[in-house]
């Protein structure tokens, strides 16, 4: 298996790329690829929570999009977001930026986009912007080349929409809990006349006291439909049912396959409206469909739920391809698809019949007597040490301050932390600088997912298939190659066709073989390298 080191940048554990990753870049054939002239229009699909498993499991059930993306392209299907942190948040910066989050600057979802300073337009939940993103993305380089270029991005979430593009003030729209798409006064004081046209329809709440049903006849899905672990223990079996007061069902719709049928139609919308597509520049669209995540999260991945949640979103891809190919000309436009993360099944499931398996770390033990030992040396501890999914935080400067030495407290907490059933592994953070990145895709994740100024001291990582404690749902977020894995597929005019590829790539690949597609250069270094491999020869 080929693993890959950080990319060149001074100082540190990220300095300088790896001969290994140099050689192998250059060892790929020297065949001419055949390039045609640039696209007009780039879509990008970036599928929450989507497993390349999924490929594999229900392959062939699908007939529209994901079918026609696959028969028609090159998939990788030992893709990875090679960071630590693998959120939603993280992994969508990295798609079009082709940048770990060591250099986006987003390293989780709780310091993604939220962001109180940009109310929404509308209101209808939090503020978001992209103030923590730092760098460029796809779009920047293409405006950089042709400022005629523009970018449309749509979502559930608002980090789904926003992080894809970036910095750049494009159309970037997501959806609010009252039912509305909308975007923050980040991106503008009012909405565009086409998508208050679009929330006129008042679609959402049209589906109130409907229900999703399966697909397909109930002999064509292998999976029980009878788990408990699904759902909390509630409302586990087909049919599921959206509410039938209005506004209970769009605060429900997130489960729902229709949700993504919703950001589909939005799109094509706006498509519409703003010309996308239609030349001389290449424009941009973005979708984040969040459906699978809410699906994946409720029912686990070996659902029976994920199974017809799959079929229909290879069905309603497929009809969007068709709307979209009736209005543009399908020889200008190129596809890619990604995942922001993988996921990891419940692990009553994982370790069914293994009465001993730990299947839960609990973390607070550890902390709670860390920072009780430590007020009362005088600490403030709400602010000194703090715990996020296997990352230590800790204020050094309050620590010397108080004549806390900060490096035998770590020490002391690591020995406890190892002995903790579920994990894995701990290590300080100042020791990744030392590790063998290339065969140790733990650290090398860690390393990849923590930009210089975050005051991490210490990583807790859990065994593969081990949740942190208090999850009952389905999840992700771990290092682990599960949370880590992820198809990555290009096509279109110019890549490759109905070619499956094994070899280890990642999603930081993707943006620099757009570029080099669309015939642009980034304005920045990179930490991902072009896939020569995905172009047709």
């Amino acid at each position: 298996m080929i693993r890959f080191l950080p990319r060149a940048r001074t100082g540190g554990a990220l300095a300088g790329i790896s001969a290994l990753l140099l050689s192998l870049t250059a060892a790929q054939p020297a065949t001419a690829q055949v390039v045609p002239a640039p696209p007009t229009l780039v879509v990008f699909f970036t599928i929450d929570q989507m497993i390349p498993d999924y490929f594999a499991r229900y392959g062939k059930q699908f007939t529209g999009g994901l079918h026609r993306l696959q028969s028609g392209g090159v998939l990788y299907t030992n893709g990875f977001q090679d960071h630590a942190t693998t959120e939603t948040a993280p992994g969508h910066a990295s798609t079009l930026s082709g940048r770990f989050p060591a250099h986006t600057g987003i390293v989780r979802n709780n310091a993604g986009v939220n962001d109180n300073a940009f109310p929404l337009i509308g209101g209808g939940g939090p503020g978001a912007s992209p103030t923590r993103f730092q760098g460029t993305t796809l779009i920047d380089w293409l405006v950089a080349s042709n400022p005629r270029s523009r970018a449309l991005s749509i979502s559930r979430k608002d980090r789904g929409a926003i992080l894809p593009i970036g910095r750049s003030k494009q159309s970037v729209f997501w959806f609010t809990n009252d039912g509305r798409f909308t975007t923050s006064r980040w991106y503008g004081d009012t909405l565009p006349t086409w998508l208050t046209a679009f929330n006129g329809r008042h679609l959402p709440q049209k589906m109130a006291g409907t229900s999703w049903t399966l697909l397909r006849d109930a002999s064509q899905y292998a999976e029980k439909d009878s788990m408990p672990i699904e759902s909390g223990g509630r409302n586990f079996m087909f049919p599921h049912s959206l509410p039938t007061d209005t506004s209970q069902a769009v605060r429900s719709i997130s489960d729902d396959p229709r949700m993504d049928w919703l950001t589909l139609q939005a799109a094509l919308a706006g498509v519409d409206a703003l010309g996308l597509g239609k030349g001389p520049a290449t424009d941009v669209l973005a979708i984040s469909l969040s459906t699978t995540d809410a699906v994946g999260h409720r029912y686990g991945p070996d659902s029976r739920e994920i199974h017809d949640q799959m079929l229909r979103l290879d069905r309603m891809m497929g009809d969007f391809l068709d709307s979209l190919f009736k209005v543009r000309d399908s020889s200008s436009i190129v596809s890619a698809l990604t995942a922001d993360h993988g996921v990891q099944p419940f692990p009553e499931v994982h370790f069914a019949g293994q009465p001993n398996a730990t299947l839960r770390v609990n973390a607070d033990p550890v902390m709670i007597a860390a920072k009780t030992a430590l007020a009362a040396r005088g600490l403030d501890t709400a602010t000194a040490l703090d715990f996020e999914f296997g990352m230590v935080f800790a204020d050094s400067a309050a620590f010397r301050r108080a004549g806390v030495p900060l490096d035998s407290v770590l020490r002391a907490m690591a020995l406890v932390f190892r002995r903790v059933p579920g994990v894995a592994r701990v290590d300080m953070r100042r020791d990744l600088a030392r590790a063998d990145t290339v065969r140790d895709a733990i650290a090398r994740r860690w390393i990849h997912a923590l930009p210089a100024g975050l005051p991490v001291v210490m990583l807790v990582s859990p065994k593969p298939f081990v949740y942190w404690n208090g999850i009952t749902y389905a999840t992700h977020g771990s290092p682990n190659d599960r949370d880590a894995r992820v198809p990555i597929l290009f096509h279109g005019p110019g890549f490759a066709r109905g070619v499956t590829r094994t070899r280890v790539v990642r999603v930081v690949d993707i943006a620099p073989t757009l570029a080099r597609r669309v015939g642009v250069t980034p304005t920045e270094t990179l930490d991902g390298v072009v896939l020569r491999d995905a172009f047709q020869r």
